[in-house]
């Protein structure tokens, strides 16, 4: 019986990262691309990102901002 349940966590685990991951990616390359273009022109784009505002480097910025994100949708 234990480990019928171990198993029904570990499939559940599994499908919550894959679900984290299917919203993640996509949110990452939307935000890294404004980012991109907002370098490019020479626009603050960590202003437009919320949870990007005290970021060192573009990643980790465009990180956060997607953390930020995905709180706010689950």
């Amino acid at each position: 019986m234990s480990e019928m349940i171990n198993e029904n966590q570990s499939l559940i685990s599994y499908k919550e990262k894959l679900g984290d991951l299917v919203i993640f990616v996509p949110c990452f390359i939307v935000l890294f691309a404004a980012a991109v273009l907002g370098q490019l022109i020479g626009i603050s784009w960590r202003t437009w990102l919320t949870g990007a505002e005290g970021s060192q480097n573009i990643f980790s910025g465009i990180k956060s901002a997607v953390y930020t994100l995905m709180s706010h949708i689950n």
